[in-house]
């Protein structure tokens, strides 16, 4: 991104970066907005026809201009803005994953079961992270990894037409429905891996160098007064952790025992008021946070924290070593 832009996103977002945002709007996700985040329509379309149905329907491509005008209007919020770019950055992602735009029979793939890694899944899922997941990356290297657009690759990419996007992700929709239906038992060997973990990558990366792209236009030159950063203890209610699904998008202070951690590299999970899968909270470690996982298990906590949903279940997120997390 170019200085203005990186400006106007550090003052839209505060403490938070875009990687702390993406998945915002999965955790934000309700009946009213669960239609933005796909595209569903029928296998066959001419760009054409399939340039029409997407422009006339309530999905991601109409969400993603919808979330645009929000975020380049001058004379709105910051808060309105700041919630236009976390959707904005998750709309990206989810236009350029090929399940998400595909069919509506099938859920985009969530129906159609596959074996992958010894284990049962679903293709969605496949391609949302067991295939991702399969080499042992952090989301940091995985980054590195997958950075390798020459500047005329990039410069492509960032004036391709949003409807080119969803329509690359069509195509390859289309063709992993008539490969997976060739397949013996729906079995996802390496073979299939090899082959198409090549595609996730270029997915992945050319969204985010046209998010990059998308951004720049947006805010390059915008001016932002950025929001004060309120502080964690700020109006923040005393609740135990079996009470936090009453209090999502509340700043609370839970005291709990840590019944279990787990580190998965960018981040730690701590599981309060009880082991996985039955604890009533989890509090996910970033950043400098990420070293007090291994000094919590089996100790009484104090978190300070705004209660967010994951999944349908609470947790809080702590990134600062200092300040939101007491050990008792």
């Amino acid at each position: 991104m170019t200085p203005g832009a990186k400006a106007a996103v550090s003052a839209l977002l505060g403490r938070e970066s875009l990687a702390d945002v993406a998945s915002w709007a999965d955790d934000n996700r309700d009946r009213s907005n669960a239609p933005w985040h796909f595209i569903n329509v029928e296998l066959g379309l001419s760009y054409d026809d399939f340039s029409k149905q997407v422009a006339s329907k309530e999905d991601v491509y109409t969400a993603l201009q919808n979330q645009e005008a929000i975020l380049a209007n001058t004379k709105a919020s910051v808060s309105d803005r700041s919630t236009a770019l976390k959707y904005i950055i998750h709309f990206v992602g989810d236009i350029h994953q090929p399940m998400h735009v595909s069919r509506a029979e099938d859920k985009g793939g969530n129906t159609i079961q596959v074996q992958y890694d010894g284990k049962g899944t679903n293709l969605h899922s496949l391609w949302d992270t067991k295939m991702l997941e399969h080499a042992g990356l952090n989301d940091l290297q995985l980054a590195q990894k997958f950075d390798n657009a020459t500047p005329v690759q990039i410069k492509k990419w960032q004036s391709d037409p949003q409807m080119t996007w969803a329509w690359e992700s069509y195509q390859i929709s289309s063709q992993l429905y008539t490969e997976i239906d060739q397949l013996k038992h729906r079995n996802i060997d390496d073979a299939y891996y090899q082959s198409h973990i090549v595609i996730v990558q270029q997915r992945i990366e050319k969204a985010g160098i046209r998010l990059a792209g998308l951004l720049n236009t947006l805010l390059g030159n915008a001016t932002i007064t950025q929001i004060a950063p309120k502080t964690q203890t700020e109006n923040a209610q005393t609740i135990t952790a079996n009470e936090a699904a009453n209090h999502y998008d509340e700043q609370v202070t839970v005291t709990a025992k840590v019944f279990s951690t787990k580190d998965f590299g960018s981040m730690v999970l701590v599981n309060l008021g009880a082991a996985y899968p039955d604890n009533p909270l989890t509090i996910v470690l970033r950043g400098d946070a990420k070293s007090l996982g291994s000094r919590l298990e089996g100790k009484t906590i104090t978190v300070t924290g705004k209660v967010m949903k994951y999944k349908g279940k609470p947790e809080i997120v702590v990134e600062e070593k200092k300040g939101q997390v007491k050990i008792n």
